[in-house]
C-alpha cells in the first residue's frame, strides 16, 4: 500500500506561482512513475504532468507546458509540481498519483494507469 499526501495548494492571483508537493509513504518506493492530475468543478479529471522515478522522463499536458514543472526527490520520496504564470482556468483540485511497475506500456496521461491516489489539494487562481 502506498499513501500519498499532497500539500501546497492555496489561493493565488493570476500570474502568480505555487509549488505543490506529494509525499509518498508506505510501500515505497516500488513506484514506477508519479503523475499530477486536476479536476475542476463540473469537469472530468485531467492529466497535468508525470515523471518516471528512474531516469526522470517528464510529460506535460499542452495546457501547462512551459508554465509547470514536475520534479522529484528520490531521497524524500516526494514529487513536486512548480506552477508559474497561473491562470484562472488552472483552478482545480490537484491530485497526485502513483503508478506501480510491472506493466509493459505506460501512458502517463491516462488516469487508469495509476494505482494509488492522494486526497487532493485545492488550487484557486483569482483574476
Amino acid at each position: 500500500q502506498v499513501q500519498l499526501v499532497e500539500s501546497g495548494g492555496g489561493l493565488v492571483q493570476a500570474g502568480g506561482s505555487l509549488r505543490l508537493s506529494c509525499a509518498a509513504s508506505g510501500r515505497t518506493f516500488s513506484s514506477f512513475a508519479m503523475g499530477w492530475f486536476r479536476q475542476a468543478p463540473g469537469k472530468e479529471r485531467e492529466f497535468v504532468a508525470a515523471i518516471r522515478w528512474s531516469g526522470g522522463s517528464t510529460y506535460y499536458a499542452d495546457s501547462v507546458k512551459g508554465r509547470f514543472t514536475i520534479s522529484r526527490d528520490n531521497a524524500k520520496n516526494t514529487v513536486y509540481l512548480e506552477m508559474n504564470s497561473l491562470k484562472p482556468e488552472d483552478t482545480a483540485v490537484y491530485y497526485c498519483a502513483s503508478r506501480l511497475p510491472g506493466r509493459p506500456v505506460y501512458s502517463p496521461a491516462l488516469n487508469y494507469e495509476y494505482d494509488y491516489w492522494g486526497q487532493g489539494t485545492q488550487v484557486t487562481v483569482s483574476s
